[in-house]
């Protein structure tokens, strides 16, 4: 598995409930963007039309070497999951109020593209500074450990 990119705002927005798998529709040369590691998922999320699922507010940026028949940067892709996941996720993103955000987007052992999907609930700013505390503390802590072992 290679890691083309990560949502790091993602883990830091959002309480992560459940993960999914998801194959991604793409287009020509949108592969070979992404083989060059030129997209970004900061602001995108994932919503549910007609039975199928879309990601949207993905940016690949266009193939250097394209042609005019490169690819639109931010268009909805569609993502290839399984019915009763989908209708799964549609029941939870209606009746609870969550939402879905990709958190990754990597090739599998096979060289297909694949998208890890999240149903996220949003956190409350103290609980964000909650967070930002209990990593700063096991830095602290890691850091001290370190000083006492080198004297």
């Amino acid at each position: 598995m290679k890691t083309i990119t990560k949502n790091k705002k993602a883990r830091h927005d959002y309480h992560i409930l459940e993960t999914y798998e998801a194959g991604i529709s793409l287009q020509g040369t949108e592969v070979k963007s992404l083989r060059n590691g030129r997209v970004n998922l900061k602001d995108s999320y994932a919503t549910i039309y007609e039975g199928e699922v879309f990601l949207e507010g993905v940016h690949i940026s266009p193939y250097e070497q394209g042609n005019r028949n490169n690819h639109e940067p931010e268009r909805k892709r569609r993502l290839l999951m399984h019915d009763y996941e989908i209708r799964k996720l549609l029941g939870k993103v209606k009746e609870k109020g969550l939402s879905l955000v990709p958190l990754s987007m990597y090739f599998n052992d096979r060289g297909k593209v694949k998208v890890e999907l999240a149903l996220v609930k949003g956190k409350k700013l103290y609980d964000k500074r909650q967070d930002l505390a209990v990593k700063q503390a096991g830095r602290d802590m890691e850091r001290a450990l370190k000083d006492r072992q080198q004297q």
